[in-house]
């Protein structure tokens, strides 16, 4: 059998309205495909091979019957703080691309600002948090926002859903189910 690394390729499970769900691994989805559970959408996201055949996984599915899943709001994670507001700086606007003091910006130049620090009681909350490059964070340091002559462009709120949070490569049959 070809070697693939089943655990750590992703295929995009939708539900039956076509709505995004989450990610699944090759495994996952070729047990969700044998129990007949989904169906194939779009896309290869691999091609598994034995001496009699070759199976190909598809890079979308969808399940069959629909999953009713309730809208619990977004849960706070760094990454989802950074997707929500668009790797975009709270004070500045930078954004990924433009040029700041004098070079371009890239994703790993922001940061999660905590406009109440958290020495001073600020928690990890998504109204308390937001992105913000590099720059600005280290020039608030651990003051507010007033305290250090920053002004917000926008007031950071809770999500209503979930981020479907996905690093590196989206494969093309992806984009038009989830927002790029």
């Amino acid at each position: 059998m070809e070697t693939v690394n089943v655990n750590t390729k992703a295929v995009l499970l939708l539900n039956a309205s076509y709505v995004p769900l989450k990610r699944v691994t090759i495994r996952d989805a070729v047990d969700l495909m044998m129990r007949g559970v989904v169906d194939a959408v779009s896309g290869v996201a691999a091609r598994l091979r034995t001496p009699g055949m070759v199976f190909e996984v598809p890079s979308v599915v969808r399940l069959r019957y629909y999953v009713n899943v309730p809208q619990r709001g977004a849960v706070w994670s760094r990454r989802s703080v950074l997707a929500r507001d668009g790797y975009t700086c709270v004070y500045c606007s930078a954004k990924v691309g433009d040029k700041h003091n004098g070079r371009i910006v890239k994703r790993s130049d922001f940061t999660v600002d905590h406009l109440t620090p958290r020495s001073r009681g600020g928690g990890d909350t998504w109204s308390n948090t937001a992105c913000a490059c590099y720059w600005c964070n280290h020039r608030k340091a651990d003051r507010t926002p007033h305290e250090a002559g920053l002004r917000l462009l926008w007031e950071p709120k809770r999500p209503r859903t979930n981020y479907l949070v996905i690093d590196g490569d989206i494969p093309d049959e992806w984009k038009v189910y989830i927002e790029v």
